[in-house]
């Protein structure tokens, strides 16, 4: 019996709630691999904030491309990993890419509000940048699948 979520299954999976890990290929040393908040889309894929001058922007720039990893940590045990090209590099707008991020991932209007009004300072706004990758392999497993559980 194949452990694999099928295409329905895993898009499904990856829309859902989860803190991302995303790895980066980093010249002369180990991926660069974080904790990262995202949101995903079959229409558009992938989509990740991040200050371009940070070391995960700067990866992201040379690199072209990443991978991330959503798990779901209680049994049974499944996970998702995508990797993929960077389709779009754009300016974030704080309205429009911070706000609904910090909604879906605070779960409460008061705090996501708070949390966007600092992404609007002109510096932030200057640093941040929408990276948007298409997904091309993926890899899954859903333990629910199997006997031993």
């Amino acid at each position: 019996m194949s452990l694999a979520m099928n295409k329905e299954e895993r898009e499904s999976f990856l829309a859902d709630l989860h803190v991302g890990i995303i790895c980066i290929e980093q010249a002369g040393r180990a991926p660069v691999a974080v904790p990262v908040w995202y949101e995903y889309s079959p229409e558009v894929g992938i989509s990740v904030v991040t200050d371009h001058q940070s070391i995960k922007g700067k990866c992201l720039e040379a690199a072209g491309r990443f991978t991330l990893v959503a798990q779901e940590e209680a049994l049974p045990y499944r996970y998702v990993s995508v990797e993929g090209p960077i389709t779009e590099t754009r300016d974030c707008n704080p309205d429009e890419d911070i706000q609904p991020l910090a909604l879906r991932y605070l779960q409460d209007a008061k705090r996501a509000e708070e949390y966007t009004e600092g992404c609007r300072n002109p510096a932030a706004i200057a640093a941040s940048r929408v990276y948007i990758m298409r997904p091309e392999i993926w890899k899954t497993v859903d333990y629910g699948k199997g006997e031993a559980f």
